[in-house]
């Protein structure tokens, strides 16, 4: 669907687009909820451009014959969930998120991922530790005073954090790893400092909504819809070398498979 620049209050009353993000006064939800899923969905779609311009709040209101707080209410959080940007008396415009369509399939690391993505790839270090921790112990097969090396970093696309992940390493099978300066690809380092041939990984996905430890990193006004993988990788030996929990953003990424017939 081809869409106007702007959706000023001066267009059609019978705007299509304008009519498509009306609530509809026969639905339970609240009418700033629906105005808010409706406005994100077309944000994200693309009907609404990155950048096009949106009626202010009181041409809005008039436009749907709701009231201005219902309105206000709606772009506080469309904000809050960066589908919106404020200028000032210059207006509301739209701010499509990112949309990222990695293969799944194939064990890669998060640098990895983002070259073949065409983006580049950063990293913020959370927190860093030598840690002991039953739950962990468990997932590795380990005994219970195990040490691992535990590392909880914010991952970003061209500066834009996508994903908060909260990382243990077996220092039992990589000692060396303790020394770590975190630069770097902790595969390469596995493999050229560790002598560690990885094999294969095993990957969950979940949906969640975000904590407040990923909301705040993700800059969301409130808990938002995001992918949580968990992953354990193998070296060639069997033995579990990595232990990943990474929580993606859910306006960021759309996975895709390739789905053979046999």
């Amino acid at each position: 669907m081809t869409v106007n620049k702007s959706l000023a209050p001066a267009s059609n009353p019978d705007d299509p687009l304008i009519g498509r993000i009306a609530p509809n006064r026969k639905v339970a939800a609240p009418s700033y909820q629906q105005l808010t899923n409706n406005l994100a969905a077309l944000i994200e779609s693309g009907e609404i451009a990155n950048g096009q311009s949106l009626p202010s709040e009181r041409a809005l209101a008039e436009k749907l014959n709701l009231s201005r707080v219902t309105v206000r209410r709606a772009y506080e959080e469309l904000r809050g969930k960066n589908y919106l940007v404020t200028h000032g008396r210059a207006g509301v415009t739209a701010k499509a998120p990112p949309r990222l369509t990695p293969q799944l399939g194939r064990l890669k690391g998060f640098t990895e991922e983002m070259r073949e993505l065409g983006m580049e790839a950063s990293t913020r270090l959370l927190e860093h530790g030598i840690v002991t921790d039953r739950t962990i112990s468990s997932i590795f097969g380990r005994p219970s005073t195990a040490r691992f090396l535990r590392l909880v970093r914010l991952r970003l696309g061209d500066g834009i954090p996508l994903s908060r992940e909260v990382a243990w390493y077996d220092l039992s099978a990589a000692p060396e790893l303790a020394e770590w300066d975190i630069e770097g690809s902790v595969y390469r380092f596995l493999s050229e400092r560790c002598g560690i041939a990885l094999s294969h990984g095993e990957q969950m996905i979940e949906a969640v909504l975000s904590s407040e430890a990923e909301s705040a990193v993700f800059e969301f006004a409130a808990p938002s819809p995001c992918l949580l993988m968990k992953r354990k990788t193998f070296s060639q030996s069997g033995q579990i070398i990595e232990y990943v929990e990474g929580t993606f953003r859910g306006d960021a990424y759309a996975y895709r498979l390739t789905l053979n017939l046999q």
